[in-house]
């Protein structure tokens, strides 16, 4: 499968899933993004448009804990630092969003992590 089918399809199931998830300011979107090198994740108020939260691997707090592990475990880190974030500004629950991946691996790291920080969806 060439890289655009790939795109294309995740961008199609993309839309589709963010057509049903909207994040508020009590229930945030916990976004997902994962390039060939970084993982991101985002705590989106959509209805106020604005972020409330964001952690990745280029995080100045996470950059020398992450430094030469594997992605899996940098994943589940990020999911935790987002979390506690989270709890400081006193959110408890989000929508996760998986923006088009599969439920697997990095994408799964990322929830797990966070529902170990305190998030709860």
């Amino acid at each position: 499968m060439s890289n655009f089918v790939k795109t294309a399809r995740r961008a199609k199931v993309r839309r589709r899933v963010r057509s049903k998830v909207t994040g508020s300011a009590e229930k945030p979107r916990l976004c997902v993004f994962k390039s060939s090198k970084h993982v991101y994740a985002q705590l989106i108020d959509d209805q106020g448009g604005q972020t409330l939260a964001a952690a990745s691997t280029l995080s100045k707090d996470l950059k020398s804990d992450l430094k030469g592990k594997p992605k899996m475990d940098m994943a589940e880190e990020i999911g935790e630092y987002i979390g506690k974030i989270a709890k400081e500004k006193g959110i408890t629950k989000a929508v996760f969003d998986r923006s088009g991946y599969k439920y697997h691996g990095i994408v799964k790291n990322v929830a797990e992590g966070a529902r170990k920080g305190g998030l709860q969806f």
